[in-house]
């Protein structure tokens, strides 16, 4: 079991970032025409505003979220005067409303998806397997809140903390710090390192367009014709 723990939370995780910052540069490098979001737009409107709009906020508050609070280091929220149980209870509720918002916009996109036959047609099993990635991230995520609200010392918030930061700098103790954390905690963890492991081989590859959209407010015009 400590081998487990040690590939899964020191080693794995590298495998994952690998294939993710690799993988992504391949796929665009080779096959730029499969790099988009294979938007259903077209096929049916119903469900998908609601939807996506929903998935999206969710998503993105969920990211930003996990980005400042899991690398952001102790110190720095105890210079502005957030302590650990204080920054676990902002964490539960931001973290609880951004999930809650994604879980619905993503259960509206999925019924839309199985139940129109022109989108389920155009659907390919890595669609499929990526929606249903994502569906039990989101409840593992909604699951560790009613979790931390029982230990609200932010004390297994702080091992996750130490967790991810140690990973980035590529220091090689980070698995200890989450050795005996809740098994929710260590699945939530898991399953998003593997998120990033299929990112490459699904539609997710779209992500990186949506942060590129910053260049185009100071990139050249582009010449069609000229008069």
């Amino acid at each position: 079991m400590n081998t487990l723990h040690q590939f899964l939370f020191g080693i794995y995780p590298y495998i994952c970032l690998a294939v993710f910052l690799l993988g992504s540069l391949v796929r665009f490098d080779r096959d730029q025409y499969t790099w988009k979001s294979d938007s259903s737009q077209l096929l049916r409107r119903g469900q998908l505003r609601w939807g996506s709009n929903l998935f999206h906020l969710g998503i993105l508050g969920i990211f930003f979220g996990h980005l400042f609070g899991l690398l952001t280091p102790l110190s720095v929220w105890h210079a502005l005067g957030v302590s650990a149980p204080a920054k676990q209870m902002l964490a539960i509720v931001a973290g609880g409303l951004a999930g809650t918002a994604c879980l619905v916009g993503l259960v509206l996109l999925i019924h839309r998806r199985l139940v129109e036959a022109r989108i389920r047609a155009t659907t390919r099993a890595m669609d499929l397997a990526v929606l249903y990635l994502l569906l039990v991230q989101l409840l593992l995520g909604l699951f560790s809140i009613a979790v931390s609200a029982r230990h609200l010392d932010g004390g297994e918030m702080v091992k996750l903390m130490l967790w991810a930061q140690h990973i980035v700098t590529l220091r090689g103790d980070a698995a200890g710090f989450v050795a005996d954390v809740a098994l929710v905690f260590k699945l939530h963890l898991v399953l998003g390192m593997t998120i990033f492991l299929v990112f490459p081989f699904s539609r997710l590859v779209h992500v990186w367009s949506g942060f590129a959209t910053l260049s185009y407010v100071t990139r050249a015009y582009q010449v069609v014709r000229h008069r």
